[in-house]
Formats: structure tokens, C-alpha cells, sequence
């Protein structure tokens, strides 16, 4: 018996973007069917919508045409046939029955049933991803565009700039900074590794407007006596988690911002966002947000 190889089955290249790097994943299905509820969540506004439009509408005409399978099962029916079964199917999936058409046989109304009992199980379904769409929390978190690296009392240190834009209270807010890059392990290989680095302060008691994370780079800090070019060679990217509880819905919110070595600014510090408003009152300009100045020109010595 002559054997037959059967080559196995193709599965598609993802593209999968993290912060600002793409990253091309090869071998794993998609499970399309089986994370629906994944990609309703994660899917945009219009695409969802216009894929809920798209189903409703083939919906109806899968029922139009189970209408026209019968003999006469609808009442009242004009002389356009598909139009008029298609509108027919719209009504009765909607539950709306403005009573001008109706079932007429015991076929019509077998089909409608079907049709009645579906029309609920999607409008659950949708009322269901709708409110749980709406009800996710989302932070708005801002972040500063460039990290920068400058002296602080006297120690090089990592500075980040993060702000909350609505301005509300964020009760136990928490940042976590990583450092992640290529190393070669004794055997030879190159593997991705992840490094903590310890914050000055990793807790805020009441974050409402902004906060400045420091990273001290001593001898037991993984940026020690790094530079840009070795960080370049290591494909090094800074990942921060920034999280806490909103006062108002208290609901845990979080948001990440990933930077690559090319952001990081060095021998810079942040322009002041800080003032005194003409009333006397204190004036955060976030305008100033993300300027950095090198540290010669700062005046801070």
C-alpha cells in the first residue's frame, strides 16, 4: 500500500502589537469560534457594531428564506415575496409584531417560534457584551513620551513622569517598572529576561494629578554602568504597570506603557510643570508634560 503524507494544515501569521513593537506569531490557531467573547471585548466600537448589524441582518434572511421554503405560511403577504418575508423576519426576530403579517400554518409558525427564540438569545447576548463593554473600567493614565536619566541627590536615577487625566482620586496606586532584555545564558543561548527595578517610592496614597517614579541606578540596579549602546545591543525595552483603585466606581484600574531604549534621554531631567496661577493658586501645565532639557542647562547644578 502506497503511503500518502498528508501535509499539515497551515495556520495563519498574527501580528500582535505591544505598546509601540509588533511582534509576528507563527503555529497557534486562532480559536476564532471559540474566544468570541475575547475579540467582542476587544474588538472597536464600529467593528462591533457593524458586525452585530452584519449577523442581524444575515439572521433575517436565513429566515426569509426558511418563510419562502413554505407553502403561503405568512398571511398578508404583497407581491414582492423576499422583500416582504425579509421585513416579516425583522419584525418577528425583533419580538415587534405589528400584526399586518402573521403566521398562517402550522409551518409559519414553527418557524417563527424558531425565530422568536433566537431573536431573545441575540438580543441577550448583545445587551450582555454592550453593558459589559460600557461598564469595563478604563484608566486614563498619562504617560510622559521619554524616560530620562539624570542625577538625583547626587545618584544617577530612572525618571518616568505619569499624570491621571480625570483628576480623580486613585486610592493604592501602585507602579511597577521592568527592565527587559536579551542575555546569554552559559549554554549559549539568547533568552529574554525580565528584571524588577526597585522604585524610589512604588505606592501613592492618593494619586489625582501627577507622580514622578525614580529609579536609583546603584550597584544592585540592572542598569548599572549601562549605557545607550549596550541597552541598544540587548533589544532593551522598560515596561511599566501603573495601577489602583478608582474612589468613584471602586473598581481596580490599570494601564501599561511599554518604552524602548531609544526613548530613554540621557544626562535630561523634566521641564517643571509647576507655578503659581494668577489667583495664587498652584498650576500644573501639562502642556510641559512630556519636555525634558539636559541636565547642563537645568540650573540645579
Amino acid at each position: 500500500m502506497q503511503k500518502v503524507n498528508i501535509a499539515p494544515r497551515k495556520r495563519r501569521t498574527r501580528l500582535v502589537t505591544i505598546g509601540d513593537f509588533e511582534v509576528e506569531t507563527r503555529g497557534l490557531a486562532t480559536g476564532f469560534w471559540t474566544d468570541l467573547y475575547h475579540r467582542s471585548m476587544t474588538v472597536s466600537w464600529p467593528a462591533f457594531f457593524a458586525s452585530a448589524a452584519l449577523i442581524f441582518v444575515f439572521l433575517n434572511t436565513v429566515f426569509a428564506v426558511l418563510y419562502m421554503l413554505g407553502h403561503h405560511p405568512v398571511a398578508n403577504v404583497s407581491d414582492d415575496l423576499a422583500l416582504s418575508l425579509f421585513y416579516f423576519s425583522i419584525e418577528t426576530l425583533a419580538t415587534v409584531g405589528y400584526g399586518d403579517m402573521h403566521p398562517q400554518t402550522n409551518y409559519g409558525h414553527l418557524v417563527a417560534t424558531v425565530e422568536i427564540f433566537t431573536g431573545m438569545s441575540f438580543l441577550a447576548v448583545m445587551t450582555g457584551l454592550i453593558f459589559a463593554r460600557f461598564s469595563r473600567p478604563k484608566a486614563r493614565f498619562v504617560f510622559a513620551k521619554y524616560p530620562v536619566v539624570g542625577n538625583r541627590q547626587g545618584q544617577p536615577t530612572l525618571m518616568i513622569r505619569v499624570a491621571n487625566a480625570r483628576h480623580n482620586t486613585i486610592s493604592q496606586a501602585t507602579a511597577r517598572l521592568w527592565l527587559v532584555r536579551e542575555e546569554r545564558m552559559a549554554e549559549g543561548d539568547v533568552v529574554r529576561r525580565f528584571h524588577e527595578l526597585i522604585l524610589d517610592r512604588s505606592e501613592h496614597p492618593v494619586f489625582s494629578l501627577s507622580w514622578t517614579l525614580y529609579h536609583a541606578i546603584d550597584e544592585t540596579s540592572p542598569l548599572y554602568r549601562m549605557d545607550q549602546e549596550e541597552l541598544a545591543a540587548a533589544d532593551a525595552v522598560l515596561v511599566l504597570n501603573l495601577g489602583g483603585i478608582d474612589d468613584n466606581s471602586a473598581q481596580r484600574l490599570s494601564a501599561r506603557k511599554v518604552y524602548s531604549q531609544e526613548d530613554i534621554r540621557w544626562q535630561h531631567r523634566y521641564v517643571d510643570i509647576t507655578g503659581d496661577s494668577p489667583q495664587g493658586r498652584l498650576l500644573l501645565d501639562y502642556t510641559k508634560f512630556d519636555d525634558v532639557m539636559p541636565e547642563a542647562t537645568s540650573g540645579d547644578g
